[in-house]
């Protein structure tokens, strides 16, 4: 059997405050298996990015990671020296953030940056030059040949995020990290987007690790979904169950909030009461126990653990019915 895309196991990251060490990551534990594509959802705050940095090895001088293991198809991430994980990086591992604006060197063509990203690769810079157009063409961008000299100012926003994405892919990387590649984009642009990643996907055969806080576009591509909540995975299992049967108390709070499950008229949208625990100082149990509905005695003297149940990969809560 193959090794994960990439494994995750007991993560924990802390960030060195003045005020002591914030506990950003706690015990985290995901798994992308090879052509999957897997969702990470929460609210600001949670450590998506934190994640997502940590699996990059590009971390905050003031992080450390303080327990867990991370591999990449079999690779121990945390055992390669700088420079074998920079050679990793945009080319097994590859990246599209959140703004298409800002993706892009905006004093070079598209084409030149492209072209530039491959030089990995020992082949004439022509070569380099179909590939590119190519990836132009896969990814829907009229007329590429044309418009492979231009500058990204003379793209519109939904343009440079396919370039951006077909930059990210023209490594055909083993894993393809998408953090909230979405959230610029109007609604038809977020469509197009989606049937785009699934297509690229599908060719490449590329695992996909898909973070966004918009639920709707996580239920439509993903197979799988995390759910976070202030540096834990609460919540993992296949999209149909987390989001038609969530058991977890803070998943169902998060998906009562979706705009789109309102189903009547009203001047103020749902919201999660209380506030996020202190990271530096936290609560001696459960993390969402002082805005959870269903809180009881348990969940205020330690933490619960992370349990398998009938449908779910984890869920950690202690009204959770662990599988037999």
């Amino acid at each position: 059997m193959s090794a994960p895309a990439l494994a995750i196991e007991h993560l924990s990251v802390d960030y060195a405050t003045a005020a002591g060490p914030l506990h950003a990551l706690r015990d985290v534990g995901i798994e992308i298996g090879a052509g999957e594509i897997v969702g990470l959802v929460g609210e600001s705050g949670c450590g998506k990015s934190t994640l997502i940095q940590a699996v990059l090895r590009l971390l905050s001088p003031n992080a450390r990671i303080t327990a867990g293991r991370m591999a990449l198809a079999g690779v121990d991430l945390m055992g390669l020296d700088p420079e074998a994980m920079r050679k990793l990086r945009g080319d097994r591992i590859s990246v599209v953030f959140q703004d298409p604006m800002t993706a892009l060197n905006p004093v070079l063509t598209i084409g030149r940056q492209m072209v530039d990203i491959q030089y990995r690769r020992r082949e004439p810079r022509a070569a380099k030059r179909r590939r590119a157009v190519e990836m132009l063409k896969r990814v829907h961008i009229p007329d590429p040949e044309s418009r492979f000299d231009q500058y990204p100012h003379e793209f519109s926003g939904g343009m440079r995020q396919r370039i951006a994405i077909a930059m990210a892919l023209m490594a055909e990387p083993a894993l393809f990290i998408a953090d909230e590649p979405t959230t610029a984009l109007d609604a038809t642009l977020e469509v197009a987007t989606i049937e785009l990643l699934k297509a690229l996907q599908r060719e490449i055969g590329c695992a996909i690790l898909f973070v966004s806080h918009h639920l709707g576009v996580v239920a439509e591509l993903c197979d799988r979904v995390n759910v976070m909540y202030a540096g834990e995975v609460v919540e993992s299992g296949p999209v149909r169950p987390v989001f038609q049967r969530p058991q977890h108390p803070y998943t169902q709070r998060l998906l009562a909030c979706d705009p789109a499950r309102v189903r009547e008229r009203t001047r103020h949208l749902p919201t999660i009461p209380g506030d996020l625990p202190d990271l530096v100082s936290l609560p001696p149990g459960c993390v969402f126990a002082d805005r959870c509905p269903q809180v009881f005695e348990p969940c205020r003297r330690a933490p619960p653990p992370a349990v398998k149940t009938a449908e779910l990969e984890a869920l950690r809560c202690y009204l959770a019915k662990p599988s037999p």
